[in-house]
């Protein structure tokens, strides 16, 4: 399933039904930009999951805010709109897909 791209307007609305894994990152960040290709790789393999990047610069601080990222890149998973669990920090393409399997199986 292709990547979507969030913004504190639209984020809500953009959750939805079932699993929702969402990449705050930012342009500035190393490390953001090595997990970025990773993230939509596994989008790609997985199209029963939402996968949304969420971009945090200055027009988007009121939904990081809201939800406490202090460090990036962070994935926050959520079911049904409900927030389950995160992660921060990068992860391979097999710890990711791993633990995509873990929360369908939750």
């Amino acid at each position: 399933m292709a990547v979507q791209h969030a913004n504190d307007d639209n984020f809500a609305n953009m959750l939805g039904n079932g699993l929702t894994l969402v990449d705050f990152w930012a342009t500035w960040c190393g490390p953001c930009r090595m997990f970025g290709p990773i993230f939509e790789s596994v989008s790609d393999q997985i199209t029963d999951v939402n996968f949304i990047k969420f971009e945090i610069d200055e027009t988007n601080r009121r939904t990081p805010a809201k939800y406490g990222i202090r460090s990036i890149p962070c994935v926050m998973a959520f079911k049904n709109g409900d927030l389950v669990e995160t992660r921060t920090g990068v992860m391979d393409p097999d710890t990711l897909m791993g633990w995509i399997k873990e929360l369908q199986g939750a």
